[in-house]
């Protein structure tokens, strides 16, 4: 009995000792299984980042190629571009040359047409005085054919007169044939004339009319060059090519201007907006004068367009074109004064103006006009006929955006138009087209 007992209680203890083993095992198992797979997650974790850091690589890699790519095409283009603005610019200049050769050929030619014209013009006083002396000698016979009109002429004096008849035919025959002669070379003359001024137009537009002007007097041994007074007469003698005349109205110095011709007439155009190529915020002196560029926005200046609008029936012709391409074309009967009252024009009905005033005078910044209590010029920049400040003002900014006061604008009865572009022009009536000189 005490043998079984002993043996009981071994195999109770032994029993307990692997109920513990067996716990511990699992215990230990779990453990290390818990330990393997935090390591897997966080090598899994790395791998991830590493993998998305090498995805952006690639695309940052991929768009900084395309990027490069884009660059390179860019400047092929700007090659390229630049290679066609070379050759261009190498054409025109071997044009400006080409014309600056035949002006210096006409030029020339010119010089040897004058010098025939000269020696025509003293072949032709020989003549004349030639005519003289045989129109006298034809007086002393018919004197003494008078005497002897009692009796009968010798035949000799018949003989005599006869000659001196055929003599006298010949010599007008001559005078006529020279006269032609001097009428082919003088057209000839006029036109090698306007195919320099033409070509002296595309060299220079703006060059200096008077040294022309004393030139072409020289030209014509003292004679008076008879210019047009306006594009009006320019077009009543057959003219319809649109371009640069020389004019001269009022016994005014010749200047140019630009002449358009329609089927409803001629235009003489003294400002011009197209394309804000031109500063127009200036002085009373440049306004007085003119400026700009006749190819693109100009302004005539006040001297000449009072000197073409002091020869009466002038009516004033405004075309403009707003922002949204909507366009208005209005015309006035005015006049127009000279310095001394700051260029006031009068209108005889509506005029530049929203009110009813029909007498402006003109101002700039730094020349107030006096019409309203505040200088309009000075804050809303150009010179013009200022009745109200922001009524009307076709020499403001060529700007389609703020500040509203300062741009080109025009008040009417539809309200207020912010203007694109305009156009000023006399208008000259078909009864003024005659050239009186």
């Amino acid at each position: 009995a005490g043998g079984i007992e002993l043996w009981l209680l071994l195999s109770t203890d032994m029993h307990e000792i692997d109920v513990d083993m067996s716990t511990e095992e699992p215990i230990l198992a779990q453990v290390q299984t818990q330990s393997s797979f935090a390591a897997l997650d966080d090598v899994q974790l790395i791998a991830n980042g590493l993998l998305q850091l090498g995805k952006n690589l690639r695309d940052f890699v991929q768009k900084t190629k395309d990027q490069i790519n884009d660059l390179i095409q860019k400047l092929n283009i700007f090659d390229s571009s630049f290679y066609q603005l070379s050759i261009l610019a190498s054409e025109i200049k071997e044009e400006e040359d080409e014309l600056k050769k035949t002006t210096v050929m006409l030029k020339a030619n010119n010089e040897e047409i004058k010098n025939l014209s000269l020696e025509i013009n003293s072949k032709a006083e020989d003549i004349v005085r030639e005519r003289v002396q045989l129109r006298n000698q034809v007086e002393r016979l018919e004197l003494k054919l008078t005497g002897l009109s009692q009796g009968l002429l010798s035949a000799d004096q018949v003989a005599e007169i006869s000659a001196l008849k055929e003599v006298i035919q010949a010599q007008e025959r001559s005078i006529a044939e020279l006269l032609k002669a001097m009428k082919e070379q003088r057209e000839h003359l006029n036109y090698q004339k306007n195919k320099i001024k033409s070509l002296e137009n595309k060299i220079n537009p703006n060059r200096n009319l008077t040294i022309i002007y004393k030139n072409t007097n020289s030209l014509c041994n003292g004679c008076i060059v008879d210019f047009p007074k306006h594009c009006g007469e320019i077009f009543g003698k057959g003219e319809e090519t649109n371009g640069l005349y020389a004019i001269k109205p009022n016994q005014s110095e010749p200047f140019l201007v630009y002449c358009e011709f329609t089927e409803v007439g001629a235009f003489t155009v003294i400002q011009r907006r197209q394309d804000g190529s031109v500063n127009f915020d200036r002085s009373w002196q440049s306004y007085e004068d003119g400026f700009g560029d006749f190819k693109s926005d100009f302004w005539l200046g006040l001297k000449k367009i009072s000197s073409i609008a002091s020869q009466g029936d002038s009516v004033l012709h405004v075309q403009m074109e707003d922002w949204k391409r909507e366009k208005y074309l209005m015309e006035f009967e005015c006049s127009l004064e000279g310095p001394a009252s700051n260029y006031t024009i009068h209108f005889k009905s509506g005029g530049l103006t929203s009110e009813s005033q029909t007498r402006i005078r003109f101002s700039t910044k730094d020349h107030y006009d006096g019409n309203n209590n505040q200088n309009c010029a000075h804050d809303y920049t150009g010179g013009w006929w200022f009745s109200g400040c922001g009524d009307i003002n076709l020499n403001g900014k060529s700007v389609q955006c703020k500040p509203r006061r300062k741009r080109i604008q025009w008040k009417h009865n539809k309200g207020q138009s912010h203007l694109k572009s305009s156009q000023i022009s006399f208008y000259h009536l078909k009864a003024t087209w005659s050239h009186t000189g």
